[in-house]
């Protein structure tokens, strides 16, 4: 894992000059794609299980940090669901050939939606692992006690406490309203690829049952969801791990 870790990332340039960092495995196809967490990089535990297990099978595979995260440029407070959108099509469309499969972890599942809609013809399956599409909407905003909202909408942004991050999490009035740009889980959602849905029943974050919700509201047939009774919202134990390159593996074969 050391050896993954320590590589300097690439670098792709936008348009208006920031840049994404990434790293890329060449190989076969269908490729692979990883979407992190809000407020996750590339380098997280599963990220680094997924790129060793493509690299044992030649497959393609790709993961990458979105503006202000990680090793890329930006600040965090000045990101939105719409900018981390773009990040992950200008990846799909310099950094990938053919189809791909995607995966999505938490917001990043919510992004692995987008960038279907936006890409049908190029994505051919999503796994989503404890996916939260809307997460702006329907986990920060209707979850946040009054005063909070208050101080969001008075001072345009307020912090957050998280058990992810001592600094807690900074949420800006402008994520919550460009968020409601792409709210997904109002009505039918039209890919009709493969899914796969994978989610802890333990998951103090993103509850399972949106796994559920979101399974129904999908156009495709093909859906399967695996909860994990004991599985927290990180999925990240060994037989997380295991679960989710099986599940992978299937799609791939």
């Amino acid at each position: 894992m050391a050896e993954i870790e320590n590589l300097s990332p690439s670098i792709l340039t936008r348009e208006d000059g920031a840049t994404i960092a990434y790293h890329r495995r060449r190989g076969r196809g269908p490729g692979v794609v990883f979407l992190g967490g809000f407020m996750s990089d590339m380098s997280g535990t599963k990220a680094l299980a997924l790129d060793r297990f493509c690299e044992s099978r030649g497959q393609a595979f790709v993961r990458f940090d979105y503006f202000g995260h990680g090793r890329s440029s930006g600040a965090f407070a000045d990101a939105t669901v719409s900018r981390w959108r773009d990040d992950a099509l200008a990846v799909l469309d310099t950094l990938t050939d053919g189809p791909q499969i995607v995966v999505g972890s938490s917001f990043g599942g919510w992004i692995m939606l987008l960038l279907a809609a936006a890409r049908p013809q190029r994505v051919k399956a999503l796994i989503g692992i404890a996916a939260a599409p809307d997460a702006t909407e329907d986990l920060m905003w209707a979850q946040f006690p009054p005063e909070v909202r208050q101080r969001i909408e008075r001072d345009g942004a307020a912090a957050i406490p998280s058990a992810y991050s001592e600094q807690g999490y900074l949420i800006t009035r402008r994520l919550i309203e460009d968020g409601r740009k792409h709210l997904l889980m109002r009505s039918a959602i039209a890919f009709d690829g493969p899914v796969r849905l994978l989610h802890g029943m333990c998951d103090n974050d993103v509850p399972w049952q949106r796994s559920l919700a979101l399974a129904e509201r999908l156009a495709a047939a093909d859906v399967r969801i695996t909860l994990v009774k004991d599985g927290d919202h990180r999925l990240s134990r060994d037989a997380d791990l295991g679960l989710l390159m099986r599940t992978l593996g299937a799609l791939l074969d």
